[in-house]
């Protein structure tokens, strides 16, 4: 019996003819991993983090488990209770919890603004009422909606007849949120982002530990008091705010021991026996002595000793020389250098800027061209030998002196035969730099040198590897130099002591935070005020001096300077090292408020280098009081030591310990004021670590081996 069969159409036909096309490879699923994950598990194998997420931490640097629990909140709010709505403004920040009243769009010429008014309870009458206003954050309107509750984080100030907080953080509730993390508790508010929220990174931390597997977390001093997995859990969630504080110096000391781990790493392998000695009878150093002018301080005398000691053995010199501004570091560094010489070596000095490298260029000419010691400049810009001496010893001799800045790195001829280094302002250079130097074939002795006083805390983190000498004291002949802060309104009377000591032949600095005006930041530009400087001190000529500047125009502006044909220089923080005028004894820092202590320290450091009287005078512009007074700080003191550690517990370690200064990761929790003590103890466990497992093999030490691991990538990926 034969089958009847359906008659084809012509499209079953044509897909029968039609040969089929071979698709889009379907993308193969990453396994997810089932809890509990190790810390160092890639955040794309847990499978609760959607892709849009994934993508927004990763621009935080955020990438796996462990650096998800270590993005530590900035702040902690008791959402237990809030504050009542304030009657008037205040410098302190408030936590408020109001429902959304009516919202409105303003114009202010080009800007828009966005305002919401509050009430602290929805209905009454007598409810208290604060204006919110975000100005050009249109996204903020979609979320903040007329009958919505707000949380809300800001400072309250006057505008008008209203209370205003401006641009307030916020977060929007629901009924949902009294059973959540985000309500009734003491509630975590970490570091957001461009595409997610502070909330949602909340969640994200509150699920990644209870996931984690901390079993292989390293535990310093095996001590007990808490185990990492607790100290986590109470930085992010604590019961109660007294849970805090031990929490964060339990992660603190972790953190610290990793970063002392490294720092003795580091200064074991500088101290490996390698290298020349380079001793000699000290015959150049003796003659270059006995032609200075002056006689050298006690500290002078005694860090060269120390130089010198330090030259004559076998393992490499790491020496850090550390001075106050003025305190005669570059003679210092100049007998080092003649002691190489003498040795049969080149002697190389780096510093970071080219209006510094000239200087040090004109004064060892100055000093080494009666000894017949040839000196070179070369820098990016340019190459300039010692006139006393044509040859170029850079191609045909071993021994002299070369001078310059970054472009010394990329110049291997220069570098050949080197058997000191002296690095100039070592903060403006990054370590990984100081490293690629250093390593250069003939391993020269390495000398660093900063005007920038550093805290004991930071000296043992950022410079750990280094031997230290100090300069602390100052070579006679110095002029008096005082120190005033003042507001604005004071500017007339200013100007017309200025005037006087222009009269009287004397110099001065007016320094600003940026080179032109931004529409962003409240502070005044050195380019919007060389006009009205140059009417108020005519017929006195003014110049411009900023870091824009090609280095033709400013070695000629800095050349007519140091001649005196400039009387006063608009400028910026281009001046903070290595301008050396003894006639300039006039300093004035417009929006003083927006340095830091050390660096208007460092800035101040431009006058009172002659005879003369000095005066530095700091204008406070934001009409802060807390930031007068962070200033008089300054009036009160000339030490800069006591400066710097004031410094330090006034704006915190920050990144301080970032790759480009120190070669050591940025610092997550710890803080190098309140937790000095933690990094001597931190310190003495790295040194057992190495002494018992010098390669960190041992499974607990684990983070400390991967740590050890990412440091030496990142000398490799800059040569060093």
């Amino acid at each position: 019996m034969v089958s009847e069969s359906k008659p084809s159409t012509a499209n079953n036909a044509n897909k029968a003819r039609t040969p089929k096309l071979p698709g889009k490879p379907k993308k193969e699923k990453k396994p997810v991993l089932l809890p509990p994950h190790p810390p160092e598990t890639s955040l794309e194998l847990l499978g609760w983090i959607r892709r849009p997420q994934l993508t927004a931490l990763g621009k935080l640097g955020i990438t796996t488990l462990r650096g998800l629990l270590e993005h530590y909140p900035r702040r902690h709010e008791d959402r237990k209770r809030f504050d009542h709505f304030p009657d008037t403004e205040c410098e302190r920040s408030y936590c408020l919890s109001g429902i959304v009243g009516k919202t409105v769009f303003r114009r202010f010429g080009r800007m828009r603004s966005f305002e919401a008014e509050i009430e602290e309870s929805a209905g009454s009458v007598l409810s208290a009422r604060l204006t919110l206003r975000w100005f050009n954050l249109f996204h903020v309107q979609k979320s903040v909606i007329t009958g919505s509750r707000l949380i809300v984080h800001g400072k309250v100030r006057h505008r008008g007849k209203r209370l205003c907080m401006e641009h307030p953080e916020f977060e929007v509730v629901t009924e949902e949120d009294r059973q959540s993390i985000h309500l009734d508790r003491i509630v975590p508010v970490h570091p957001a982002g461009e595409g997610i929220s502070v909330r949602v990174i909340r969640g994200l931390i509150h699920r990644a530990l209870i996931e984690t597997d901390w079993s292989g977390w390293i535990d310093p001093l095996q001590h007990q008091e808490a185990d990492w997995g607790t100290a986590l859990r109470n930085i992010h969630f604590p019961e109660s705010l007294e849970m805090l504080e031990p929490a964060r110096r339990e992660l603190a000391l972790r953190e610290l021991l990793g970063i002392q781990t490294l720092v003795t790493i580091r200064r074991n392998e500088a101290r490996k026996p390698r290298g020349a000695a380079k001793s000699s009878q000290g015959d150049l150093l003796s003659a270059f002595l006995k032609a200075l002018p002056f006689a050298l301080t006690g500290a002078q005398q005694k860090s060269i000793a120390m130089i010198r000691e330090d030259m004559a053995r076998t393992h490499r010199m790491h020496r850090l020389l550390q001075g106050d501004v003025g305190s005669g570091k570059t003679v210092v560094a100049a007998a080092a250098m003649l002691t190489a010489v003498e040795a049969g070596h080149r002697a190389i000095l780096m510093a970071p800027t080219q209006i510094l490298a000239e200087q040090h260029f004109r004064n060892f000419q100055h000093w080494l061209e009666p000894l017949d010691i040839p000196v070179e400049l070369l820098t990016g810009a340019r190459k300039t030998k010692s006139t006393s001496n044509p040859t170029t010893h850079s191609e045909t001799k071993r021994s002299g002196v070369v001078i310059g800045t970054h472009a010394l790195l990329h110049n291997a001829v220069a570098l050949q035969g080197a058997g000191l280094v002296v690095i100039d302002e070592q903060h403006k250079f990054g370590v990984l730099q100081r490293t690629q130097l250093a390593n250069s074939p003939s391993a020269p002795d390495v000398l660093v040198m900063t005007a920038t006083p550093i805290p004991r805390t930071l000296a043992q983190t950022i410079y750990g590897d280094l031997d230290l000498s100090i300069l602390d004291e100052k070579p006679p002949g110095r002029g008096t130099l005082r120190t005033a802060a003042r507001t604005s309104e004071k500017l007339p009377e200013i100007i017309a002591y200025l005037t006087g000591q222009l009269e009287k032949g004397r110099q001065a600095y007016v320094v600003y935070p940026l080179i032109e005006e931004s529409e962003k930041l409240a502070a005044k530009a050195a380019e919007a005020e060389i006009t009205v400087w140059s009417e108020h001190l005519s017929p006195f000529p003014c110049q411009l001096l900023h870091g824009r500047m090609n280095a033709e125009e400013k070695k000629s502006v800095m050349e007519s300077f140091v001649q005196g044909h400039t009387k006063v220089l608009i400028t910026t923080s281009v001046i903070e090292v290595g301008v050396d005028v003894p006639n300039a004894t006039f300093l004035l820092v417009e929006n003083a408020e927006r340095f830091g202590l050390a660096q208007l320290h460092q800035l101040r450091g431009r006058i009172g280098r002659g005879a003369h009287i000095s005066t530095c005078v700091l204008i406070e512009g934001s009409g802060n009081p807390e930031a007068m007074e962070r200033l008089r700080i300054l009036e009160k003191s000339s030490d800069g030591f006591v400066i710097a550690e004031e410094d330090l517990r006034l704006r915190g370690s920050g990144d301080i310990l970032g790759t480009a200064q120190s070669g050591l990761p940025p610092l997550r929790i710890a803080d190098l004021y309140r937790d000095a003590d933690l990094i001597s103890v931190a310190s003495r466990e790295a040194e057992r670590i190495l002494k018992s497992d010098p390669e960190l093999a041992k499974p607990h030490h684990a983070p400390l081996r991967q740590l050890r691991v990412e440091y030496a990538l990142r000398l490799a990926t800059t040569g060093g």
